[in-house]
């Protein structure tokens, strides 16, 4: 037995046993997403101890013959599931529930499969082979992980997360340490990568969900200061504000209230996402930091045809009154964005819904 394998795998189950703990007492995180982390990392936990227990039997008495089978079967068959699970993690949809089916078939295939000798087999001697089609294996985790990329990637790109490169090394960096055991079987370092990475991958979406505003998805007033406070270039800081919002949770409630918000994030986030950064920085105040080489009034245009949109559906989604400045790298936020205000509260006055959207 390699001992420095089995004190590793002591040192992961801990680690990850912390993890789970800390995931559950997190509040950045809703029920769902705690859940399926802590279901990420306790399958973790099982897998490592599966390959323990591979390493420990193989090659002893045959009457650990069925307990070497079971194992394997269940390190190859929930390895792919482990990526799965973080999507769930991240979001849930409609992809994520076809990739959790395609997960149970790929389960059932090794269960029909492991009597005919196609990815791996155990002799009547207790002793484990690879065989012809072995290669299966990795190609479904392989496409778990480019599942888990392209999830990621969506979803950092709707929450205007800058940091997104680092999604790409996640991936490439797990699945070159998975490779590297299939290739040399002996090495016994693949989940400890994946737990290091599983962890990784778990402060990279925690750190990008304490950037949002939780009702619209949009970035919140804390990422608006921190990145006024640091700004590097010069930009357009347009604000909004919502047109007699409190007469809508007066006489609709919060309930619809808080739908109007959202719609309107989503008109925001689609106009303007793809030339600056969307917040929603008070209760009814929403701000973008446009760059000066994006055309403005293009942008508002298709705010003013996507709130139209919306309201064919939800009759009293309210107009959106809209103000800017121009915002110089080293100048004073707050008098930036008084002036803005001024020029947006000008047009609330004007009361005239062609200069409102």
């Amino acid at each position: 037995m390699d001992y420095y394998f089995l004190i590793i795998t002591i040192i992961d189950v801990f680690v990850l046993g912390i993890m789970c703990v800390l995931t559950k007492y997190n509040e950045t995180l809703n029920l769902q997403q705690r859940r399926w982390f802590i279901s990420s990392f306790i399958l973790i936990i099982c897998i490592s101890i599966l390959e323990v227990v591979t390493v420990l039997v193989d090659n002893q008495s045959a009457s650990f013959r069925w307990i070497n089978i079971l194992a394997n079967y269940l390190g190859f068959g929930l390895t792919p599931a482990v990526s799965i699970f973080l999507s769930v993690a991240l979001e849930k949809n409609r992809s994520t529930k076809n990739a959790i089916i395609v997960e149970i078939v790929y389960l059932l295939f090794l269960a029909i499969s492991f009597p005919f000798k196609i990815v791996f087999y155990i002799d009547q001697n207790n002793q484990y082979t690879r065989e012809e089609f072995f290669g299966i294996y990795p190609v479904v985790y392989c496409a778990s992980i480019i599942f888990l990329l392209v999830s990621t990637v969506r979803v950092v790109r709707k929450h205007q997360n800058r940091s997104r490169n680092i999604v790409y090394l996640i991936a490439a960096f797990l699945l070159a340490s998975t490779m590297l055991q299939v290739v040399f079987p002996q090495i016994h370092v693949a989940w400890l990568c994946v737990s290091l990475l599983s962890i990784l991958y778990f402060t990279y979406c925690n750190g990008m969900w304490q950037q949002l505003d939780g009702l619209t998805g949009l970035l919140n007033q804390n990422s608006y200061l921190n990145k006024t406070a640091s700004l590097g270039q010069n930009v357009t800081l347009i604000v909004y504000d919502i047109d007699h919002f409190k007469q809508i949770n007066d006489n609709y409630g919060h309930l619809v209230g808080d739908q109007c918000l959202k719609e309107i994030a989503a008109c925001i986030m689609k106009a303007y996402s793809k030339d600056g950064l969307c917040y929603r920085i008070g209760g009814d105040e929403f701000c973008v930091l446009l760059n000066t080489s994006a055309d403005k009034e293009s942008c508002n245009e298709m705010l003013i045809k996507e709130l139209d949109i919306r309201r064919k559906t939800l009759s009293i989604l309210p107009y959106v009154s809209v103000g800017s400045a121009p915002f110089t790298a080293g100048d004073n936020v707050q008098k930036v964005k008084e002036l803005a205000d001024s020029n947006m509260y000008q047009m609330k006055k004007e009361h005239k819904n062609g200069q409102t959207m």
